[in-house]
């Protein structure tokens, strides 16, 4: 197990580091058996150590010292949906999440993947932390990788870390590419 947990420390600081998530936003789960590891609530994903980690089992039980992520009620419903998914990344990251806050989608680029629906999930707003946001997103995320969460966040799941921390990057990118787009085509020239 600290393998894992030191793993899920090390992509959290890197997801820090390229500023997907800033402050003390975002959260980042593993699947272990029958419990998940996830980070704390309140806490700088730069600022973890192995300590922090939380685990929880898959009925909600708190079962080391700390507090989980106000998430993790949404990170059990997607597990326990997802029997493939070993991985969510919660991020705040501010390309995608500024498409969250608009009117906009993001189209799925390549990389995503076989391309089978041009944009990226989304669901309409629920309130952080509720049995609404998890049970939608949990149904949501049923056949799809990446999910944008209405006026929130960004959701990323895989078969493992590796994988998981790839799409949360590559969702950023895409969305950083698609809004550049949008301001260079909106923008006259000037002559």
């Amino acid at each position: 197990m600290q393998d894992n947990v030191s793993k899920l420390i090390e992509v959290c600081n890197k997801l820090y580091d390229r500023e997907l998530a800033s402050g003390k936003s975002g959260n980042v789960s593993i699947r272990l058996g029958n419990y998940i590891a996830i980070t704390p609530t309140l806490k700088a994903m730069n600022d973890l150590n192995e300590d922090d980690i939380v685990l929880v089992d898959m009925k909600s039980n708190v079962l080391t010292k700390g507090k989980p992520s106000s998430e993790v009620g949404m990170h059990l419903a997607i597990y326990k949906k997802r029997s493939d998914v070993n991985a969510i990344i919660h991020t705040h990251s501010p390309y995608t999440t500024g498409f969250a806050f608009s009117d906009k989608k993001i189209k799925r680029l390549e990389g995503f993947g076989e391309i089978n629906n041009p944009y990226v999930a989304s669901i309409e707003y629920e309130k952080p932390g509720s049995d609404e946001l998890a049970l939608n997103a949990s149904e949501a995320i049923k056949n799809e990788d990446v999910l944008v969460l209405k006026n929130h966040g960004v959701i990323c799941v895989g078969k493992d870390l590796n994988e998981t921390e790839s799409l949360a990057i590559f969702i950023e990118e895409s969305a950083k590419t698609q809004f550049v787009s949008y301001m260079l085509n909106s923008v006259k020239d000037i002559e």
